[in-house]
C-alpha cells in the first residue's frame, strides 16, 4: 500500500520521502520507480515506534527539501490470534507502537514544519468499524486512529495552519501482509464479502490519498474515506 501511495503522489508531481523498516527490495523498487517518473525521492529506514526515529526522519526531509506539505501515516502491522489469551503483552505493545505510537510520533515531529494548508492522511481500516474477532489488537489500533483523526482535525494548532486531517479506511486489500498473517483456510474466500466480491489492489486504494491531499478535498477534514469493495459501514 505504501509503495502504491508513494508512486501515485510522484505521478502527480510530488517529491516523496518513504520510511521503511525491513523491506529493502520493496524500498529499492519504489525509489527506482519514483526516479523514473522524474521526481526526487528520499529513502529512510527505521522503526517509527521509536520517537527518535520519527524525529530524525522529519529532520532529514526538512534538510533535503526545506518544507513538508503532505504527511501520510501508513505503517502498520497485524497478528492473527483466535483467542485473546494468545495476545501477549509484547504483541499488544508492538502493534500499538507501530500503528498508533508511530502515527503520533511522526505527526508530532512534523507539525512545526508542515506548511499552511498542508494535509495529514492516516490509514485506518474497515476493522475499526465492523471489528475483527481474530485481529483484536489491530482493530483496536485502527479505532484509535479514527478517533485521533477526528480529534486532531479540530485542534486549534491545526485549524490555525489550515491543515486538514483525514483518514482512509481500506477494506480487504491484497498485499504481502495478508498471506503472511492469515492461515490458508481463511484465504480461500478472503475479500469476497463486499458487493464487488473480490479483494482490492493497492493501486485502487492510492487515489484516495491523492484526493485527500489535493485542493479538490479543500472542504474535507476529520473524515474517513472507505475503500472496501462495497461493504457498507457506519462511519
Amino acid at each position: 500500500m505504501g509503495q502504491a501511495i508513494a508512486i501515485a503522489f510522484a505521478k502527480e508531481g510530488a517529491d516523496v520521502a518513504i520510511l521503511h523498516l525491513e523491506s529493502e527490495q520493496d524500498a529499492s523498487y519504489t525509489e527506482k520507480r519514483i526516479k523514473e517518473i522524474g521526481q526526487e525521492v528520499l529513502v529512510l529506514k527505521g522503526d517509527i515506534g521509536d520517537e527518535s526515529v520519527a524525529e530524525d526522519a522529519i529532520a532529514k526531509v526538512i534538510t533535503k527539501w526545506g518544507t513538508l506539505d503532505i504527511l501520510v501515516n501508513n505503517a502498520g502491522e497485524q497478528h492473527y490470534q483466535e483467542k485473546i489469551g494468545d495476545v501477549t503483552a509484547a504483541q499488544l505493545d508492538r502493534t500499538f507502537r507501530t500503528n498508533v505510537f508511530g502515527m503520533f510520533y511522526l505527526t508530532k515531529a512534523a507539525m512545526p514544519y508542515l506548511s499552511t494548508g498542508a494535509s495529514i492522511i492516516n490509514t485506518s481500516s474497515i476493522t475499526a468499524y465492523r471489528g475483527s474477532s481474530t485481529l483484536l489488537d489491530y482493530s483496536a489500533t485502527k479505532g484509535a486512529i479514527v478517533s485521533f483523526t477526528r480529534s486532531f482535525s479540530g485542534n486549534q494548532e491545526v485549524i490555525d495552519k489550515k491543515i486538514r486531517v483525514n483518514t482512509v479506511a481500506p477494506g480487504p486489500i491484497w498485499t504481502p501482509l495478508i498471506p503472511a498473517t492469515f492461515p490458508d483456510k481463511k484465504l480461500e474466500k478472503w475479500g469476497e464479502d463486499g458487493s464487488i466480491a473480490r479483494p482490492g489492489h493497492p493501486f485502487e486504494l492510492a487515489p484516495a490519498y491523492v484526493y485527500l491531499a489535493s485542493s479538490d478535498s479543500s472542504y474535507v477534514t476529520g473524515q474517513t474515506i472507505h475503500v472496501n469493495g462495497g461493504v457498507v459501514v457506519n462511519g
